[in-house]
């Protein structure tokens, strides 16, 4: 459901809900019952903090095309030991 303003010549303005792209041009005023036109304004955004941004275009990422690891994260590789000789029986 969204949430539409409409504006009444002789009561001003008030806001209707109605789902997404069912909007009419005009609507009875619910005080009045007079023609009350549609007032178009700028939808209301929010801006998402730059961290959470990041976060969610990584994972986008991750789906289409995971990282390939060698070992897991945080682990280091430690040089394997190699014997000088054959052990002697």
């Amino acid at each position: 459901m969204a949430t539409y303003v409409y504006r009444c010549p002789s009561d001003g303005d008030f806001e209707v809900r109605i789902p997404l792209g069912a909007a009419t041009a005009s609507v009875p005023c619910a005080q009045c019952a007079g023609a009350a036109g549609r007032v178009w304004s700028a939808p209301h955004l929010g801006r998402t903090p730059r961290p959470l941004t990041d976060a969610i275009d990584r994972a986008g990422r991750s789906a289409e095309a995971p990282q390939v690891v060698s070992r897991l994260p945080g682990t280091r590789r430690t040089p394997a030991v190699v014997p000088r000789g054959l052990p002697r029986l």
